[in-house]
């Protein structure tokens, strides 16, 4: 799952390509790290990389998706942009397209079943999800032609009102 993170002006494309238990390898922008990474404790992390160490700190914010980061000789302002935050960003733009990119439901439920999968193709019209809400079970639909990018729920799960459940691109 590939994410976006914006440390101060630059905004960092981030992919994790693998996971072994403390060793990670990631794509940031087009280049990839090996990484030996472990929580000290909370919020403050170890990380190796070419027989160097470096000490990180996460401290959370007021907002969610929202970090600053220390290091030995740099702080930042961090932000998490994955689809659910875009999603956020475009519906309080008005930006309808990107809108119509992520299917949520307007109240408070429970999935009954996710009929797409991963990397499925999907016309506009098709049924992504269905959701039980004040005993009636509603279907809810692509906006789009496109591909399923993200699935942010599993069946069974309960789910909030406007809360993002499948994302097409």
């Amino acid at each position: 799952m590939a994410i976006q993170i914006k440390l101060g002006e630059r905004l960092a494309n981030v992919e994790l390509l693998a996971e072994d238990g403390n060793k990670i390898k990631i794509m940031v922008d087009s280049k990839e790290y090996d990484l030996d990474m472990f929580q000290v404790e909370n919020g403050i992390y170890s990380v190796m990389y070419k027989g160097r160490s470096y000490n990180v700190e996460l401290i959370e914010t007021d907002s969610p998706k929202r970090y600053s980061v220390n290091t030995f000789y740099h702080s930042y302002d961090a932000e998490i942009i994955d689809a659910e935050t875009k999603y956020l960003q475009a519906r309080n733009s008005g930006n309808l397209e990107a809108a119509q990119s992520t299917i949520t439901s307007p109240m408070p439920g429970k999935v009954v079943k996710i009929p797409v999968e991963l990397g499925s193709e999907v016309k506009k019209g098709d049924t992504v999800i269905i959701v039980s809400a004040m005993k009636m079970e509603s279907e809810y639909k692509a906006m789009k032609d496109g591909i399923v990018k993200e699935i942010f729920v599993h069946e069974e799960d309960t789910i909030d009102g406007n809360q993002p459940l499948v994302f097409i691109d």
